[in-house]
């Protein structure tokens, strides 16, 4: 079944989420340092079937685009050559961080684990691609 991937980007590292085959709910994946990201997607799409990417895009509050913006900018051709046949959707990412810790906090994460930024990586990932479910779930 068809796959929906989510994606935090960061500059070291990139937080990985996928959706259940009904796109009902997200799960953290996996975090991947960014210089490999690309082989770890083609490795996940030999297995799965990946039919849509959701690339969290970090805004300011005004809604204008972050300084971290632009390494998404720069992230984002690389993804669309790769991966050609498979559109690319923009999830706004404000506040992800701060609930990904809300989450582990309520999860009963242990405060060692809630400092490994990896955790929060692909949590944050989780949360950008529910919110994207969630979304287009409402719309159905």
């Amino acid at each position: 079944m068809n796959r929906i991937v989510g994606i935090d980007y960061g500059r070291k590292r990139i937080g990985v989420a996928v959706s259940d085959p009904l796109r009902i709910f997200a799960s953290a994946l996996d975090t991947v340092p960014s210089a490999k990201i690309i082989d770890y997607l083609q490795k996940y799409a030999q297995n799965e079937v990946i039919e849509l990417f959701v690339v969290g895009y970090p805004l300011n509050m005004n809604g204008a685009p972050s300084e971290a913006a632009k390494d998404v900018d720069a992230f984002l051709p690389l993804l669309r050559k790769r991966f050609p046949g498979i559109p690319v959707e923009l999830e706004d990412e404000r506040f992800t961080s701060v609930l990904a810790h809300r989450a582990m906090i309520d999860g009963g994460m242990k405060k060692s684990e809630r400092r490994d930024k990896s955790s929060v990586d692909k949590v944050s990932a989780a949360i950008i691609l529910q919110t994207y479910l969630d979304k287009i779930n409402s719309k159905n």
